[in-house]
């Protein structure tokens, strides 16, 4: 399998907040930017996967700063590092007014998707992610452990259990 570049997946996604999409106070509301954070995520896997992916996991959503009825957002989904038939992928919000004034990071989170093979629907091995800029690099390095955690959190994997973490990280 033909290994990609984070860049031939980057996704980004542009959406302008309304009314319907905020709460009492005029926010938006952290269901609808959770959504449409993974929608981006989906997009960005699936461009990389070339198949079908499904949500797997998302870690923790920041919520640094309030995005107003109005304002902008953009949201921008890399993959971080592919596994067997998983992938996580890294996805940043910046708000910003409608002219693009006061724009600042919002949220960010990591996502996990599985590949699906477009026929049978079963897991499907992805093509091997190559991080070129020292950023990717970091990220590709640091999700190895983002994925131990998330499986020792899901009781998948028992806290300093290397041999079953290796044994689990080979058939995945």
């Amino acid at each position: 399998m033909k290994e990609k570049l984070v860049s031939e997946s980057l996704t980004i996604m542009t959406e302008m907040i309304m009314p319907n999409d905020t709460n009492p106070l005029g926010n938006l509301m952290g269901g609808n930017l959770m959504r449409w954070m993974d929608i981006a995520g989906g997009i960005c896997a699936a461009k990389h996967c070339a198949s079908n992916v499904v949500t797997a996991s998302v870690d923790h959503v920041s919520f640094s700063s309030a995005i107003r009825v109005g304002d902008v957002i953009t949201l921008k989904a890399y993959p971080t590092r592919a596994f067997t038939t998983s992938l996580e992928v890294y996805v940043e919000v910046y708000a910003a007014n409608m002219i693009g004034g006061n724009e600042r990071q919002s949220n960010h989170a990591y996502l996990s998707f599985v590949a699906l093979d477009n026929e049978t629907k079963k897991p499907c091995k992805v093509p091997p992610l190559r991080p070129v800029s020292s950023e990717e690099q970091k990220r590709f390095d640091g999700a190895s452990r983002r994925r131990e955690l998330r499986l020792i959190l899901s009781g998948r994997l028992k806290p300093g259990d290397a041999t079953e973490i290796k044994d689990f990280f080979a058939n995945t």
